[in-house]
């Protein structure tokens, strides 16, 4: 069974051996937490996501898969970057949200990584209430971490609000 934890602070800071990027189908970095993975972590992160668009993925990773680059400079071996849904009043995405979880978590175990780090995924600029992410992604991790490698799985939250909505989250699953 995956611990599940709760930290709010820096996902860049965390030395686990995978970091999840809430990442732009581009995958060539962008603002929030993608824009800091790839500042901190370096030119090297660029050059495996280049590679990989290059290879597969010419028109962008489709929103709610995952794939795994360096880590560059992080404190992590890996990144694994997975494409959140733009969040929507008019239609439910939850499941397009869940997938970025069970995909990431998916290519963890594929690596073996032990331990991996997430984002609210989707609770930045695309919009998603943290609410809802927090459900979903607690939800979504206790169920797919039954049968994977991962002994840790550890929500980095930036601020108060979203660790409070994850810490709910995890006292009501």
């Amino acid at each position: 069974m995956t611990n599940v934890t709760l930290v709010q602070g820096d996902i860049t800071e965390q030395a686990v051996d995978a970091i999840v990027n809430a990442a732009n189908s581009s995958l060539l970095g962008g603002s929030g937490v993608d824009g800091a993975i790839h500042r901190r972590g370096g030119p090297a992160i660029l050059d495996d996501c280049r590679k990989l668009r290059a290879s597969r993925y010419g028109g962008g990773l489709p929103t709610g898969q995952a794939v795994a680059t360096t880590a560059g400079r992080l404190a992590a071996t890996w990144v694994i970057h997975t494409v959140g849904p733009v969040w929507s009043a008019d239609e439910d995405r939850s499941e397009l949200l869940a997938s970025c979880y069970r995909e990431a978590l998916r290519v963890a175990d594929e690596l073996g990584a032990r331990t991996v780090a997430f984002p609210a995924i989707s609770a930045g600029i695309y919009g998603y209430p943290v609410g809802d992410v927090a459900r979903i992604a607690v939800r979504t991790v206790r169920e797919a971490g039954v049968g994977v490698g991962a002994e840790e799985v550890r929500f980095v939250l930036f601020d108060a609000v979203a660790y409070g909505a994850f810490a709910a989250a995890v006292a009501n699953a």
